[in-house]
């Protein structure tokens, strides 16, 4: 290390030591020397929570390490010493991080929030780095000392397990990627739309026609995920991306699912497939909308309700009586608090109303079998195959053919039935207009994909479905959440039950005119309290 690197190094701790937080002299030296402060005395070994002095000592040591790029000592006042100094040897040999200053806030009981200011510098680039943070100092297990609770947010707040920094020419041109419209989508306008725009990136970079420039990005070791870019040192040039993405219904999707915590929701084209607009509200960047894996609760009676009538079994105008509670192979379903039973309901009238008994105690009328339910899904609405080519990695929906009381549960959405709201989506547009048509975010003809395909629906099959969803949403379970809303509507409710959570994930899918949405919030409640408000708000749009 060069004299003017640890003439800066030493600058910064001393900014440490006089910037407000109390670390005195006799830390600033322990942290430098990394002799614990212990002056070869063997110390009894502590108990309980860190005390005010420890959580200082502790981490100013740990703070004059880091600064030093001194990745081993730094390392080793945490509870993870190997995590931590491959963490942090990458932090100064990959991502090139230099001139580290590190300013400590106060301390609220044993964490530590503090202020990192770096430089980056690259094959003759460099720009600032200045990001925020906080640490835990904990009871060390084995040792009893106290020591930084390692995470890999400590030494950045958007990296996660497996997660690493790493500063090089990108390893994919950016992308200028485009609405429908011809307008430019942005992580800024658009927050929502960053994993997806990262994700068209990482696929599309090349074939946009771009040249890569230099970044700091996240790289996801773990999971294959695209990078995550943190600071860019020299641009690159963008190539031209077009998405099917429609900037006013984008716009309202990212609004309606700020509303609610760990929401997402998608909006199709049902007449084309395209994709208008996809939003998450999450805290972990997943793209939940696209890749959730979860059951959709009575939006599956669409698919169940396409079984029946397909098979013969009854019709919308034929019986579908709903009994208060239905037994299939010693399990007993019920439905929701207060419905009123109804021995001579017809299947619009149990599906307005969202009736699980009725659905329950048809499934086992000939001529249908374990595997039905999972035909249909298959056959006729393009779900289950792991054949949807939508642009970016997405979830094709899971039907299995199960017996006992999982085939009962699946009827109803429940069981080892899975979707995303993309599924959702596509199983409402195919439903309104007969036709499978696998959602998409990037023209197939851009690279040559071949799009999934399934045979759709006989066309009195999707006229009587399109009309069951239409009394849903004007008189049934739908009819508050798509109040006002003008137009050709129609939509289902859904809500599914997790093991332990306290209330159950709101789902809600529906259609007007030529869009069709599909939402879902976890621990939402019923479909109409919180996904029926994100999905109404993105129809209201029009597309």
């Amino acid at each position: 290390m060069g004299k003017g690197v640890k003439a800066a190094v030493i600058g910064g701790v001393f900014a440490v030591m006089v910037g407000g937080a109390g670390y005195g002299t006799y830390n600033l030296i322990s942290a430098l020397s990394g002799d614990g402060g212990t002056g070869g005395v063997a110390a009894e070994k502590r108990t309980g929570p860190p005390g005010k002095d420890e959580v200082k000592e502790t981490t100013a040591k740990f703070f004059a390490a880091w600064q030093k790029g001194a990745a081993a000592t730094a390392a080793s006042y945490t509870n993870n010493d190997t995590a931590a100094e491959r963490l942090l040897t990458a932090f100064g040999d990959d991502a090139h991080i230099t001139d580290v200053k590190i300013t400590p806030g106060a301390a609220q009981g044993t964490t530590v929030p503090y202020a990192v200011k770096a430089k980056v510098a690259y094959d003759g680039k460099s720009k600032p780095l200045s990001y925020r943070s906080k640490l835990t100092v904990v009871r060390g297990l084995t040792t009893g000392r106290a020591l930084v609770d390692w995470q890999p947010s400590v030494v950045h707040p958007a990296l996660r397990k497996d997660d690493t920094l790493v500063t090089e020419q990108s390893a994919t041109p950016p992308i200028e990627a485009v609405g429908r419209d011809g307008s430019v989508l942005t992580k800024d306008t658009f927050p929502s739309l960053g994993p997806v725009l990262d994700a068209l990136r990482d696929k599309y970079g090349e074939k946009a026609g771009g040249t890569p420039g230099i970044e700091l990005v996240v790289r996801h070791d773990g999971d294959g995920a695209p990078d995550t870019p943190l600071l860019t040192l020299a641009e690159g040039e963008p190539g031209k991306l077009t998405t099917t993405i429609s900037p006013s219904a984008q716009a309202a999707a990212e609004k309606a699912v700020k509303r609610f915590a760990q929401s997402s929701v998608v909006a199709v084209k049902p007449s084309t497939g395209e994709v208008l607009a996809v939003a998450n509200n999450r805290t972990d960047g997943f793209n939940a909308a696209f890749e959730g894996q979860a059951a959709p609760g009575s939006t599956m009676k669409i698919i169940t309700a396409a079984m029946l009538i397909d098979n013969g079994v009854t019709s919308m105008n034929g019986p579908a009586p709903c009994p208060d509670t239905a037994v299939w192979q010693s399990q007993t379903f019920k439905n929701l608090t207060n419905m009123k039973p109804d021995e001579n309901a017809t299947l619009a009238s149990s599906f307005m109303r969202s009736c699980n008994t009725a659905f329950i105690k048809l499934i086992d009328e000939k001529p249908l079998t374990d595997a039905s339910l999972t035909q249909e899904a298959e056959e006729r609405f393009g779900l289950g195959r792991d054949d949807w080519k939508t642009g970016v990695v997405s979830f094709d929906g899971r039907v299995p053919a199960v017996e006992g009381p999982d085939r009962a549960a699946g009827a109803i959405g429940q069981g080892q039935v899975q979707m995303s709201p993309l599924n959702m989506a596509s199983v409402t547009a195919t439903a309104i207009t007969g036709a499978f048509r696998q959602p998409y975010l990037v023209s197939p003809e851009l690279d040559g994909r071949e799009p999934a395909r399934a045979r759709g629906l006989r066309a009195s099959t999707a006229a009587q479905l399109k009309q069951m969803m239409r009394l849903t949403a004007t008189q049934g379970t739908a009819r508050q959440a798509m109040a006002g809303l003008g137009g050709d509507i129609g939509a289902k409710t859904g809500s599914a039950e997790v093991d332990g959570n306290a209330k159950s994930n709101s789902w809600f899918t529906g259609f007007r005119n030529d869009i069709a949405a599909a939402a879902m919030t976890e621990q939402g409640g019923h479909g109409g309290d919180a996904a029926g408000p994100i999905v109404a708000a993105v129809l209201r749009t029009g597309g």
